[in-house]
């Protein structure tokens, strides 16, 4: 024993290779509990291959012993060895007191691997074994977290609030306030953010202290707080959208805007972006910054039908038809197409007398909006100009009925409707 304090002397003083000679020299002559106390040196020295290979020896001696099995288990985990390590661990005995840590051991390993069954029910047997256990209630927690099942992970952490130890460095708080907002509890999970930043600051902690001051509407809240994170990490590209809409919603547009550019400055391929400082740019009656955001995002991503929509529909109010159709012509691919879409295709192959176009176009758009009066007005006009005037008729008196206000369409109902009456 007491070279083996010398050697961890010499490498705590520098002399790293001579301390190592000395180490395994110790290893040739120590007794079984000095060989478990050389594994656990060469473990915390970061030497795995060395603290598995004197675990495996004392295995031979004790195969069976649950705390040398763990050790193992270990150590077969840092040097990817997942399957060895499950194997050692499902050798210890359920009454061993080294059970309910390897079961902590297995469900990290079986979580790992996808078998989240599997996982939860070692957990949860740990638990029955050792029900007033922080480290287990913690695992829990943890392990419902990552599986997004935030509900679940809440009353484990709340358990272990304010435990120290094995836990003493762990920021409880901010696990617990993530678990309430992911489940909804937003008003209690702001309080547990702010005292868990109190303890630290962590940037992904203050991403979700913004985002769920956001949903109870404390803007200037979720301002401070994706500000400071964009001070901590500008390429936290997540929070952008997020902080502008803080913005918008405290009626700072221009700063939104300003968000947004250092947003796409940041990320330049997050669609969500461009989405958002277009609408914010058609709002300020920017429509030319408008237009520009969504070709950007456009080019980014030409089957985006959202900025598609939002485009076309800006350039029917511009009564620019061949723009229309040149941005249709894009995007669209095959025989894929969006009621939207082919209602502003409709309009401008109209427009433009292409009438064939526009007629396939409005039938297409006719399924989706047969229950839109706006549409059916238009729909109607069209088809009298195609000569259909029964199917125009038919089309007012359903717009009429879905929108009593549209009384003009009356006067044509019943001139249009006599016309085919005298015709017959």
């Amino acid at each position: 024993m007491e070279r083996l304090k010398q050697a961890v002397s010499l490498i705590e003083s520098g002399n790293f290779e001579k301390g190592l000679e000395e180490l395994k020299e110790v290893r040739k002559e120590a007794d079984h509990e000095g060989l478990y106390d050389l594994s656990n040196i060469y473990y915390s020295l970061g030497l795995i291959e060395d603290s598995r290979d004197v675990v495996e020896e004392l295995l031979i001696h004790y195969p069976k012993e649950g705390e040398l099995l763990v050790q193992a288990a270990e150590c077969y985990v840092d040097l990817e060895q997942e399957q060895d390590a499950i194997a050692a661990l499902n050798k210890i005995d359920a009454n061993d007191a080294a059970y309910p840590p390897a079961l902590l051991l297995l469900a990290d390993l079986y979580q790992t691997e996808g078998l989240e069954e599997v996982a939860e029910q070692k957990l949860l047997e740990a638990k029955r074994i050792s029900p007033d256990e922080p480290i287990i209630d913690f695992g829990l927690g943890e392990f419902y977290l990552t599986q997004g099942h935030h509900l679940k992970a809440v009353p484990y952490y709340e358990s272990v609030l304010g435990t120290k130890g094995e836990l003493a460095n762990e920021n409880i708080e901010l696990r617990l306030a993530e678990a309430l907002s992911g489940s909804g509890q937003f008003e209690e999970a702001l309080t547990f953010y702010e005292k868990g930043l109190e303890n630290g600051r962590e940037i992904n902690a203050l991403f979700g202290y913004g985002f769920t001051a956001l949903q109870i509407s404390e803007y200037r809240k979720a301002i401070n707080a994706f500000n400071e994170l964009k001070d901590l990490d500008p390429q936290y590209s997540t929070l952008y959208p997020y902080l502008a809409r803080a913005y918008e919603e405290e009626g700072a547009t221009t700063e939104a805007i300003q968000t947004l550019v250092q947003g796409i400055k940041v990320d330049e391929f997050n669609e969500e972006l461009y989405l958002q400082a277009s609408r914010l740019s058609y709002k300020t009656h920017d429509n030319k910054s408008g237009e520009q955001y969504l070709r950007e995002l456009l080019a980014i991503n030409p089957t985006h039908i959202e900025a598609a929509k939002t485009l076309a529909t800006f350039l029917r109010t511009e009564e620019r038809y061949e723009d229309i159709i040149d941005l249709l012509n894009n995007i669209e691919e095959g025989d894929q197409s969006d009621p939207y879409l082919d209602w502003s295709a409709a309009t401008a192959y109209a427009q433009m007398e292409e009438y064939k176009d526009a007629i396939k176009r409005y039938e297409n758009a006719y399924t989706y909006f047969k229950n839109d009066p706006i549409f059916l007005e238009e729909y109607g006009l069209f088809l009298i100009e195609e000569g259909r005037r029964e199917e125009a008729v038919e089309a007012f008196k359903l717009a009429l009925k879905l929108d009593p206000t549209l009384v003009h369409l009356e006067e044509e109902i019943l001139r249009f409707g006599e016309e085919t009456f005298n015709e017959e």
